[in-house]
């Protein structure tokens, strides 16, 4: 019985176990709450970042559509010249 009584957690014991988790759920609440903030604020400058790169890959690619498209033209009449001479 005396064996029994040594592992039996006291009122004292309980207490002092929610006092811990409960500062321990406080700090983990701390540290979730700074990493959302955190997280909050990178994705933001990743946002704006990804933007611009849209942005100057768009102007990239239509001023090689451009490119392409005079190349085009200019092929298309020189075999329809090509024709016309014959």
């Amino acid at each position: 019985m005396s064996e029994l009584i040594k592992t039996l957690a006291t009122k004292e014991d309980i207490a002092s176990v929610r006092s811990d988790l409960t500062n321990g759920l406080a700090h983990v609440r701390e540290e979730m709450a700074s990493l959302n903030v955190q997280i909050h604020k990178e994705m933001g400058e990743l946002n704006i970042n990804i933007r611009k790169d849209i942005s100057e890959n768009k102007a990239e690619s239509i001023k090689w559509m451009f490119i392409f498209w005079i190349g085009q033209v200019g092929a298309t009449l020189a075999i329809v010249f090509l024709f016309l001479k014959k």
